[in-house]
């Protein structure tokens, strides 16, 4: 369970800088850089290698939409890294695919996943990368999970609605499943878990 998660954080983030020409460009080329970073993980196969595991829901839902928005799709999380109470841009906690007709997975995002309590612990403001701060999801929340703090990073699909907007109204689910808002899991996760094991 994530019991074991609450340890103070000691991350490495990057704050919230000036919107000036030069900022713009030294954060393009960070993002090229976590592009380039994340690359390998365009095959599912090397992510679970790497210890990521895909995410279902309390509903054993794993493409998260939302109606209106658009959707997140299918996250896989490394457990080791949302446990190792940090934050590191070139680690993200997760990957995030979006499913085809056939259900082919493409990798579309990536996702920063941290626990309010241990980040507060430790911090003064509300985590930050690439001069935004992480979204706040509140408890009760469909996961069973506490309040955390969680930031999209759309380096392999374009999002009209920015960046780092939480959904991406270009992504979508296969028809027919339930739809519901979050981006997090079950009980049965490996962020729950401690590890990459596919739920």
């Amino acid at each position: 369970m994530l019991r074991r998660l609450w340890a103070p954080l000691a991350g490495l983030v990057l704050l919230v800088g000036a919107a000036t020409p030069a900022y713009a460009s030294w954060c393009r080329s960070d993002l090229d850089r976590l592009k380039h970073d994340s690359a390998k993980y365009k095959r599912v196969a090397v992510a679970e290698k790497a210890g990521y595991g895909r995410f279902l829901d309390q509903d054993g839902i794993a493409c998260i939409d939302m109606p209106g928005m658009g959707a997140m799709g299918v996250h896989y999380v490394n457990g080791d890294l949302v446990g190792d109470g940090k934050i590191k841009a070139r680690t993200p906690e997760a990957m995030v695919y979006e499913p085809d007709r056939a259900g082919k997975l493409r990798l579309v995002a990536v996702e920063y996943v941290v626990i309010k309590q241990a980040w507060d612990a430790g911090h003064h403001q509300p985590p930050a990368l690439y001069g935004h701060r992480f979204d706040f999801t509140d408890s009760p929340n469909r996961y069973g999970l506490p309040p955390f703090y969680s930031l999209h990073v759309w380096v392999w699909k374009h999002n009209p609605a920015g960046t780092f907007t939480m959904w991406n109204p270009r992504v979508h689910c296969p028809g027919g499943q339930p739809s519901h808002s979050g981006h997090l899991d079950h009980t049965d996760h490996p962020i729950h878990a401690g590890h990459g094991r596919e739920a």
